[in-house]
């Protein structure tokens, strides 16, 4: 009984939260595959013209077969949507590439790495980070060079 109680709750929150019908509440709750279930939630609360299980089924599946979202590195998880133009490899594995599309997935993930900074020096670092101050001693001849 308290397994039954629990359900009807479940559905009922799915049904006011989603605003769906009952059938397609136990249809999403039913869903065999969690992470699926969880992307088909997140399809019926953010868009407005998916109101259905079976329409946000649909949708998982056009995303799912689209060539863009299909996995290219199973290193670094890259897809053929991510890949970049100006290196070998064209996947995230490529850490010495300075493209754009590196600099927007590092952006994205939050995958920063210190010496990543294009206004620091490549040797220690100094001037990057956002802090110009920090002054470069790898080359301690340009001052006096500059100074004579």
């Amino acid at each position: 009984m308290p397994q039954n109680h629990a359900r009807k709750k479940a559905l009922a929150a799915l049904k006011d939260e989603l605003s769906i019908k009952h059938t397609c509440a136990i249809a999403l709750l039913d869903h065999p595959d969690a992470d699926e279930r969880e992307a088909l939630h997140e399809f019926l609360a953010t868009y407005t013209d998916i109101t259905t299980y079976r329409e946000a089924v649909d949708h998982l599946r056009r995303e799912q077969d689209d060539p863009a979202n299909q996995i290219m590195c199973r290193t670094c998880g890259w897809t053929y949507g991510m890949i970049c133009p100006e290196c070998a490899k064209g996947c995230g594995c490529e850490y010495e590439c300075p493209g754009w599309r590196h600099a927007e997935m590092r952006a994205a993930t939050g995958d920063y790495d210190d010496r990543d900074d294009p206004n620091a020096c490549p040797e220690c670092g100094a001037g990057g980070g956002g802090d110009p101050y920090d002054e470069c001693t790898c080359y301690p001849d340009d001052d006096e060079d500059q100074a004579a």
